[in-house]
This record gives structure tokens, sequence and C-alpha cells, in this order.
């Protein structure tokens, strides 16, 4: 089972691409759960939303408290939360800075994953929201296919969203699946 904890920001699509995540694993014939916690519900409070994908059912019903992946979508939460509680074995964070400054700050000495997904979604949507390219880069490390997931989106979204913008949010997807890279040392 690959069990994957998301953190992020009340508002910044953290729950939405969990989601996304989830649905494109179960249309690849996956089990899967996905489920947020949250405190205050407002913008801009710290939330988790947990993913587990499976071969055989999922039989568990509580938090994830040893991910295997943890996708951070907002870098300033690395200075209030300990995203790498528990972690088994790859980090993914949404930042500017570099992989061996993550690497060297938090001591985490496994698999680190640094990818500008802000400046992905601001060339791709004009929007300053993260969740779909980031969407792409865990989807990558989880061995989802990326066609599973723009056919996903495109079914979903297109009347929410319309053409143009479900066309973009696929780039800005795709561009962070192609470009994501190991942190090399």
């Amino acid at each position: 089972m690959l069990e994957i904890r998301f953190h992020g920001r009340g508002g910044q699509g953290a729950k939405t691409a969990a989601m996304m995540l989830a649905e494109a694993a179960h249309e690849e014939g996956k089990y899967v759960q996905a489920f947020p916690e949250y405190g205050a519900a407002r913008e801009g409070a710290p939330i988790q939303v947990f993913v587990r994908i499976s071969d055989k059912p999922i039989r568990m019903y509580f938090n994830i408290k040893e991910p295997d992946i943890v996708v951070v979508l907002d870098d300033s939460l690395l200075k209030s939360v300990n995203v790498c509680s528990g972690l088994k074995n790859s980090l993914i964070v949404n930042s500017i800075g570099g992989c061996l400054d993550v690497r060297k700050k938090y001591g985490f000495n496994k698999d680190v994953y640094v990818i500008d997904a802000t400046k992905i979604a601001l060339e791709e949507i004009n929007m300053n929201k993260s969740n779909t390219a980031m969407l792409g880069a865990v989807a990558k490390l989880a061995g989802l296919k990326l066609i599973t997931l723009e056919k996903y989106i495109e079914k979903y979204f297109i009347t929410k969203l319309g053409k143009d913008l479900v066309r973009r949010n696929i780039n800005a997807m795709r561009r962070a699946y192609e470009s994501l890279g190991e942190c090399k040392l």
C-alpha cells in the first residue's frame, strides 16, 4: 500500500489535488482512500490530506502517521509544521529553493524533490494555485499514468472551469510530471 500525506494551507487546493490523485488511481483499478484533516476551517490555515492507494481493499480508517510520500504545497509550512514526521521515503516540496537546502535544513536523508510549482502555475494558468502542478509531480512518484489524470481533469472540470482553463491546468500538471527530478547529492 502506498500512503501519501499532503500538507498545504486552506484554499491552496491540497484537498482537491489529493482527491484527484485518488480518483485517478481508482480509474487505474486501485483501491483508494482520500480524506482531509484540518482545524480552523479558514483560508490560509495549515491542513493535511491523506491518500492511500492499494491493489487490495483498504480496511484502515485513520490518519497516516508514516507516509511513503509527503507533498508540501507551501514551503512556508516547513518552518511551522514537522512535515517530515514519520516520513519513510520521498519528500516533494513546492519551492524556489534547492533540494540540497531542504535536505540540509530538515535533515531528511532520503529522496527529496523540489519543484517550483507556483512558477509553473503562474506561467500556465495565470494563477498562484500550485495544486495541479504538484498533482503531476506526486502522480509520477505514485506510478500513475499522466493520461489517466488528464482524462479525469477534463471529464470532471470541463463544465466548472471551461475548456481553456482545463487545458492550461493539464499543461501545468504535465510540465511538473515531466520535469520532476530527484535531488542528487
